[in-house]
């Protein structure tokens, strides 16, 4: 194929050659195996790759193609791109003097990522629940929690509910009795950014820079993927609490409105995490006009990352 189009394009410089008195407007020049220059006026065509270049294999921070309107093939080398691609590049560029250009431009290349904040909606297993707060470990590692009723196990995939993107497998879980209600999900996967923040309705994003206890009377709010913010305070410290025939203990009760799908999401003070949501009062409206007597429960986010090696960022 390479070879039938570099004989199509010599017929057509022959056709053109100044010794015959045409105009050359409009011819190509060959620079070798694939790799051709346009003259002024012709428009680029996919039967005129770059193929020379692309012979160098994947050299990462790079990019090339062929640009009309200098009738050169343009390199672009970005930030990261290693020596050893660069001294490639350089050296064909040199074979070629005057047909490839070389630019540097400063900044680094990568895929378009989706941004994982405490409060975004997450799937997995048809589950509707919402992400909590973003962790790492010692290691660097991030971990996403949410609540361990949402799906009860290991090794499920979690994904983002607006568009699909995998965010990682769930690594450990608790439900029932002292192990309150709280999963852990390995936020590994290459198209997803786990941040330090929590968004609010109305694209508000909070850093959260510190973890601590509840304690009675602290004001706090509750984000969820299924209503909007809502605000209140902790009415109790310590609290067992049986919803559906399970007991969990050592949760914390707050006078906030809360909806299914905001499981698991963020309860917070400020730049502080507070808690997990699990359940509570069977609401059916959450918005900034809400009022009742909501009462809704807790998973102490302390408790989590004591017990994980876990701390927020």
């Amino acid at each position: 194929m390479e070879r039938a189009q570099e004989r199509d394009l010599r017929r057509v410089g022959a056709l053109h050659h100044r010794e015959h008195g045409a105009d050359d407007r409009g011819a190509k020049r060959v620079l070798g195996d694939g790799l051709a220059i346009l003259d002024a006026g012709d428009p680029p065509t996919a039967a005129l790759p770059p193929g020379k270049l692309d012979e160098l294999g994947a050299i990462s921070n790079t990019a090339w193609g062929i640009k009309a309107d200098t009738n050169q093939v343009s390199v672009e080398i970005f930030d990261g791109a290693p020596a050893d691609g660069r001294a490639r590049i350089e050296k064909v560029a040199a074979a070629h003097p005057g047909a490839v250009r070389v630019d540097r431009i400063r900044s680094g290349l990568k895929f378009k990522v989706t941004d994982l904040r405490g409060g975004n909606g997450i799937t997995s297993e048809g589950w509707l629940c919402s992400a909590g707060f973003n962790t790492k470990n010692s290691s660097g590692t991030i971990y996403t929690l949410t609540a361990g009723h949402c799906v009860r196990g290991t090794g499920n995939e979690w994904r983002m509910d607006w568009n699909n993107a995998r965010i990682g497998n769930q690594t450990a879980y608790g439900f029932g009795g002292a192990a309150g209600d709280w999963a852990t999900i390995k936020a590994d996967d290459p198209g997803i950014n786990p941040l330090g923040t929590v968004r609010y309705w109305g694209g508000i994003y909070k850093q959260i820079d510190n973890s601590a206890w509840p304690t009675v009377g602290v004001d706090m709010d509750r984000v969820g993927v299924s209503s909007e913010d809502t605000t209140g305070y902790v009415t109790s410290e310590v609290v067992t609490v049986t919803i559906d025939g399970v007991q969990l203990e050592q949760m914390f009760e707050s006078n906030v409105c809360a909806l299914g799908g905001d499981s698991g999401g963020p309860a917070l003070r400020g730049t502080t995490a507070l808690g997990l949501l699990s359940g509570g009062t069977d609401e059916t409206v959450c918005n900034s006009d809400s009022s009742g007597t909501y009462r809704n429960y807790f998973m102490p986010v302390q408790r989590v990352l004591n017990a994980r090696g876990l701390h927020v960022y």
